[in-house]
């Protein structure tokens, strides 16, 4: 088996990740000069008409996408996900209140670990005994009444887990971290307060960081917040109080195109389905390899296995490397294999990765 280009492998990196090859072309063919404008994206004033044209074409694509509603903002911010680990109950968790977390996995225990320095916070389900390895079940989840927010991750990276339904929370304003299954498919953003993601899977490059958030939960933001730390400023500034991550948010733009031209969401969810199936079919069918997720709560976008043993690991990831099949080695804490297969992770390699499972297992087994 031979490397599927001479130039470009296949990547299933956790993040930063691969991005659609069409925008990438068309980056690389407006790097220097934008048509019209005379200088490379990278160039261009923040404060330009160029732009701000760009920026808020970029958000109106995103809201048809995803039938975002008039009453919620869109910011396009920095820091990564990371930063809203602390931003979340800096803005919204007042002194004397409470915010339910669900612990499903090592992101999800980050954001929990930040918002105790903050304020009081409670963990209101968690399969931490089960080694993330599921999301857990609705009566497993005991959620505060009268909480300040409720905090979900939507999909675990590191674990490949994934929620398939959204937990109702009543009054009490749900929060996702969808880092890395952001507008894999259709979503009813109404059922949140806010919503972020790290770009650097679904969306662009790494550096930029969506916020999607119900415009009256802005008025918790307090004054006494740092500026770069307040939603309400960030939105009362279109996300242009400082410069912002001009290149992540023409990438997003572009990818936003990209986007409709397969059909909006139902299109990449069509694909996504289709891609996940395949590879989840030859995990399954021999027993050579093994998940580690439970069926029920396994990821589309991130696919976890192991392999008999880790000599045999530390082999299939060698070789798949040297068969353009690159960063399929797990996560560091849990070892095993990960595939991460974003939208714009093609099928094609979908397709040549089972193939090499079969061959390998063909000689390895």
């Amino acid at each position: 088996m031979t490397p599927a280009t001479a130039t470009r492998v296949f990547n299933f990196s956790a993040g930063p990740a691969v991005l659609p090859l069409p925008v990438l072309e068309e980056a690389q063919r407006d790097l220097v000069a934008l048509p019209g404008v005379g200088m490379s994206v990278m160039e261009i004033s923040h404060r330009s008409k160029t732009f701000e044209d760009m920026l808020n074409g970029a958000i109106a694509d995103m809201r048809g996408l995803a039938g975002i509603p008039d009453n919620y903002r869109v910011l396009m911010m920095q820091g990564g996900a990371s930063l809203q680990f602390s931003m979340v109950p800096m803005n919204f968790l007042a002194p004397g209140a409470i915010a339910d977390y669900v612990d499903t996995g090592t992101w999800a225990d980050k954001a929990i670990k930040e918002a105790k320095k903050v304020g009081t916070v409670k963990v209101t389900g968690s399969t931490k005994a089960d080694k993330y390895n599921r999301i857990p079940a609705p009566g497993e989840i005991a959620l505060t009444p009268g909480a300040a927010y409720a905090h979900i991750t939507t999909n675990n990276t590191i674990e490949g887990t994934e929620w398939k339904s959204i937990p109702d929370t009543g009054d009490v304003p749900l929060i996702a971290d969808a880092s890395s299954d952001i507008l894999s498919g259709p979503i009813d953003v109404s059922r949140f307060g806010l919503i972020y993601a790290g770009a650097q899977k679904n969306l662009g490059p790494s550096g930029l960081t969506l916020v999607i958030v119900r415009e009256d939960l802005l008025a918790r933001s307090s004054d006494a917040l740092p500026m770069m730390m307040n939603y309400k400023v960030q939105a009362e500034n279109n996300s242009l109080y400082n410069t912002p991550p001009t290149f992540g948010i023409y990438i997003l733009g572009l990818t936003m195109k990209w986007l409709k031209s397969l059909g909006g969401l139902d299109g990449i969810a069509a694909i996504n389905q289709r891609k996940a199936s395949k590879l989840y079919a030859e995990i399954d069918r021999t027993g050579f390899y093994r998940g580690t997720a439970q069926k029920e709560s396994r990821s589309l976008m991130n696919v976890t296995f192991r392999l008999p043993s880790e000599d045999l690991e530390k082999l299939f990831d060698k070789e798949a490397t040297g068969n353009g099949l690159d960063g399929l080695k797990g996560h560091r804490s849990v070892g095993g294999m990960r595939a991460s297969i974003y939208n714009a992770f093609p099928e094609a390699g979908v397709d040549a990765l089972v193939e090499f499972m079969r061959e390998f297992e063909r000689k390895r087994g």
